[in-house]
């Protein structure tokens, strides 16, 4: 029995994969890198917006013509967006042969046994995923091991690894002693890397408390609810036996991390934790809360040797007004407060971050306050969305909706200005000297990452003639030149 994984969306989704992927062949199919040649091709789908959305059901589509040629016999959604709409997906979608929620993960092997042998499973309905744990965060530990949390069933607390049938990539042990803490370990579940690179996400926690106007993701992916740290580190140290060197701690909101284990400061002490693990040289954290990025994080960002100085901030805009509409914190001047005095402590830390633009009842003042802000803060990598409607949230039901028309102009004036800055902004870099890990060797060098940049989207550094180096190295480099956001360099 094999079975193609396709990952679709965030660095979440891919640590979700990969404990799908463990339950799989734990469960007897074979993983096959070619989804020609697999019986089964699922898509861990994406739900977040709609080109998202789109990519997804494209992907499905793609797959679901495999099957005319007869190896492939079923086609499987799973993941966000076919936990977000269920049967109204499977409806719509006839081309896929079942569409699976969260509760069928900790089953999935069996699930797709039954697809193949010709049943179906029926999709099914949709609920808010928020209602599953108690309202306050702190009762939530006694209830998180009866709620399906994908990528929180990835690592075990101790045990050596076992290798997989073939000879493969070991994988985590099955049964082994649980956690001390409150949420013990769920044996029935392992991870099993989908890649080899040297870097990989670590989840440290799921869902969401905020009530952002525009974002369903509470919704469906629920309330937020941490890993222990415990269990954190021991899956980093797996993944360092398995090759990695950096591990990105990812989350819906990372800066949250353990209000509902009673500690609001476990995430500064699962760092210095990690900053213990040997053979791990680099720690990044994503996606940090502007109002709730406290000073004694800062600090243990900047002062722990292995976490890299960078700041993955969600601002979502600039102009307060409007970040209030949104049900957001902040505007321009209190970030900048934030970036400039980062960067009186650390001058070359990396900063990105995310900006809608279109909000209903977004004025030409706010895109003006924008752009300045834009301009002022002198961000490493910034995306700008254009808003669109998602189901279930306050953001649909407001007044002042803009013509799309006018969205899609502003947020292409946004992006192209940001391309300028952020180009701009690899060219003041130009002298610095930074370690690079490197990420791919050829012929023609090799192509690493900068502390400042993230995996896969913030950019890279290019190292032309430079073959005498592995992947995995990290490597003294001075940069010498930009092209856009990416860098060029030579060993220092």
């Amino acid at each position: 029995m094999t079975v193609h994984l396709v990952s679709m969306g965030c660095a979440r989704n891919d640590v979700d994969s990969e404990e799908l992927a463990a339950r799989l062949e734990s469960g007897g199919f074979r993983l096959v890198d070619d989804p020609a040649q697999a019986e089964t091709v699922m898509v861990n789908t994406c739900g977040f917006i709609e080109q998202a959305k789109k990519d997804s059901v494209d992907t499905l589509l793609a797959a679901a013509d495999l099957k005319e040629d007869g190896t492939t016999k079923a086609v499987v959604a799973v993941g966000c967006m076919a936990e977000r709409y269920g049967r109204e997906l499977a409806q719509a979608l006839p081309e896929a042969d079942a569409v699976l929620g969260f509760d069928d993960y900790d089953d999935i092997a069996s699930r797709l046994r039954t697809i193949l042998a010709g049943g179906s499973i029926e999709a099914h309905v949709p609920r808010d995923r928020r209602t599953l744990l108690p309202l306050s965060p702190v009762e939530r530990a006694g209830a998180a091991d009866r709620v399906a949390t994908p990528g929180h069933h990835t690592a075990p607390a101790s045990g050596p690894a076992v290798s997989e049938p073939g000879g493969g990539i070991p994988d985590l042990p099955a049964s082994v002693t649980p956690a001390s803490g409150p949420h013990p370990v769920n044996t029935r579940a392992r991870r099993r890397r989908l890649g080899s690179g040297p870097s990989a996400p670590l989840k440290m926690a799921s869902g969401c408390d905020r009530r952002c106007a525009f974002c369903a993701i509470p919704r469906f992916r629920g309330s937020y609810l941490s890993r222990p740290a415990a269990e954190v580190v021991e899956e980093a140290r797996w993944l360092v036996d398995h090759g990695v060197k950096e591990v990105f701690l990812v989350s819906e909101n990372s800066s949250s991390y353990g209000k509902d284990l009673g500690d609001l400061r476990l995430l500064e002490k699962l760092l210095a934790q990690l900053d213990r693990v040997d053979g791990l040289e680099w720690i990044r954290v994503s996606y940090l809360q502007p109002a709730e990025l406290r000073p004694s994080l800062v600090d243990a960002m900047l002062a722990t040797d292995k976490v890299v100085p960078y700041f993955d901030l969600s601002f979502q805009h600039a102009s307060g007004p409007l970040l209030r509409r949104m049900r957001r914190f902040g505007d321009a001047e209190s970030f900048l407060g934030i970036i400039d005095g980062i960067r009186e402590r650390c001058p070359s830390a990396g900063f990105r971050s995310n900006f809608i633009t279109g909000f209903p009842g977004e004025t030409d003042e706010d895109v003006a306050v924008l752009e300045d802000f834009l301009q002022r803060a002198r961000l490493d990598v910034a995306g700008i969305f254009a808003y669109s409607d998602e189901e279930d949230t306050e953001g649909a039901t407001l007044d002042g909706h803009l013509d799309e028309g006018v969205i899609g102009e502003r947020q292409e004036r946004l992006a192209d200005l940001v391309d300028e800055l952020v180009a701009q902004r690899a060219e003041d870099r130009v002298g610095e000297v930074a370690r690079v890990l490197v990420e791919s060797v050829d012929e023609d060098g090799a192509v690493g990452r900068a502390p400042h940049q993230g995996p896969e989207v913030d950019g890279t550094v290019s190292l032309p003639g430079v073959d005498d180096v592995a992947v995995g190295d990290l490597v003294a480099v001075r940069f010498t030149g930009s092209d856009g956001v990416d860098l060029v360099g030579e060993p220092a």
